[in-house]
């Protein structure tokens, strides 16, 4: 039986919260293993929408145990909120449905505020990132720099005062240099203090409770945020997030070994978008661009901000199927393509000159990929709705099978809707 971890394939944005949610209801287990709330799911379940941050997709499901791994860095206040809105809804949280990690860090309003603080100053000096702003960055530097508050230190409030003095003689320094005022360790203390009771009976030995599911026979579904392209070591670096985002890291980020993961599936976009700076060789920004983002709707989950389209960008995909090591691809939004007359996928890049297939790893020579493209003829049909290979047109059919050659990956689902049944299945990642 196979573990089943999902991971986007571009720059996030592919459409995972349905591929997540149609595959949780397979699944016994859903963990999310890094980021934090600065990327987001829609969930659309007998026609009502759940927008998520934080919380796993199996949330909204019956039935389902879901699971913040040690890899994400937790708000609690987005935590309480996020749980308000969704009871509001109908959905219970409860320490029956979720666990939280009790080494996870936790991310406060000194990581808010310095996120907040250099992101304007990096605009400023014409240098910005293009972060949330939600002080994902900053946590996950005081977890590597040792000085984290992580969520097992909520119960022990002896030992809590001295481990925000530690913090704070970091994140002071810091304000100092920026000309911020200094952060009152008691101030911290009553933020903790806040939701310490709504947040520690939620709180378990993740790595433990996922080895007895596994060991019992249970189907465990990863969910990661963002995209490969966003990973910090194999993405478009600086523009990248502060987390590891392939699939290697569903094991580190949940306490379970490697050899727990059986498939890995890649959501992938039939054009590509992104959020924020950096590099985007296929961008169109042009009536194309405006075309695929009125089409679909490319607007951020969490923050609302307008996503930057372009071509599918095969380069990328493919080196993303090597270094997750990708069994197959769920591809998404092939329905906003319909009714183009014709449609252009970059099959490769030119670089000072030179033709190459890979993307390469300096920020300068990112900047100066060219994309080579093949144009192809586009279809009048529709695939919207589609639940079988026969209800797609040919040409449609055609264009999944060439990105497929590309990518040196297989189609194991096509999404076709936003809808959860609109799905064709090729292969169940699920397979025994």
């Amino acid at each position: 039986m196979a573990n089943v971890v999902v991971v986007g394939s571009q720059w996030g944005d592919e459409g995972k919260g349905k591929i997540v949610d149609w595959l949780s209801e397979r699944a016994d287990v859903v963990v999310r293993f890094q980021g934090g709330h600065n990327a987001g799911h829609t969930l659309v379940v007998d026609g009502t929408v759940y927008k998520l941050s934080l919380l796993p997709s199996g949330v909204v499901r019956e039935g389902k145990l879901s699971v913040i791994g040690n890899g994400v860095v937790f708000d609690p206040h987005a935590f309480v909120n996020e749980s308000e809105k969704l009871k509001a809804q109908g959905v219970a949280i409860t320490p029956e449905n979720l666990k939280i990690a009790e080494n996870t860090a936790l991310i406060l309003s000194v990581h808010r505020e310095l996120d907040g603080f250099r992101e304007d100053a990096a605009q400023s000096a014409g240098t910005k990132i293009g972060t949330t702003r939600r002080g994902i960055g900053p946590a996950y530097e005081d977890k590597v720099g040792r000085r984290a508050i992580r969520v097992m230190d909520l119960a022990d409030r002896e030992t809590l005062p001295a481990k925000i003095d530690r913090l704070l003689t970091h994140h002071n320094a810091l304000r100092t240099g920026l000309d911020q005022p200094q952060v009152d360790p008691q101030a911290i203390l009553a933020e903790l203090d806040a939701v310490a009771e709504k947040i520690l009976p939620f709180m378990d030995r993740v790595w433990k409770v996922l080895d007895e599911k596994r060991k019992a026979g249970a189907r465990i579904l990863f969910e990661g945020a963002q995209g490969t392209l966003l990973d910090i070591d194999q993405g478009t670096y600086p523009f990248v997030t502060s987390s590891n985002t392939i699939a290697g890291q569903a094991a580190t980020g949940s306490g379970m070994g490697p050899s727990a993961i059986g498939y890995v599936l890649g959501i992938t976009k039939a054009y590509t978008t992104r959020v924020g700076e950096g590099p985007f060789p296929t961008e169109q920004d042009n009536e194309v661009g405006e075309f695929l983002g009125q089409r679909g709707h490319e607007f951020g989950t969490v923050t609302g901000r307008k996503r930057r389209c372009g071509w599918f960008d095969a380069v990328l995909v493919r080196q993303a199927v090597a270094v997750n090591g990708i069994d197959g691809i769920a591809l998404t939004k092939l329905d906003v393509l319909d009714g183009m007359d014709e449609i252009k996928v970059c099959t490769g890049y030119r670089l000072d000159g030179e033709e190459i297939d890979y993307l390469p790893a300096s920020q300068g020579a990112q900047a100066r990929v060219e994309a080579i493209y093949e144009t192809l003829e586009g279809w009048k049909g529709t695939t919207a709705g589609a639940r079988s290979w026969n209800d797609l047109p040919a040409q449609a059919v055609k264009y999944v099978r060439y990105i497929e050659e590309l990518i040196g990956a297989p189609v194991a689902l096509l999404s076709t809707s936003p809808e959860r049944d609109d799905t064709i299945l090729v292969t169940d990642p699920f397979r025994d």
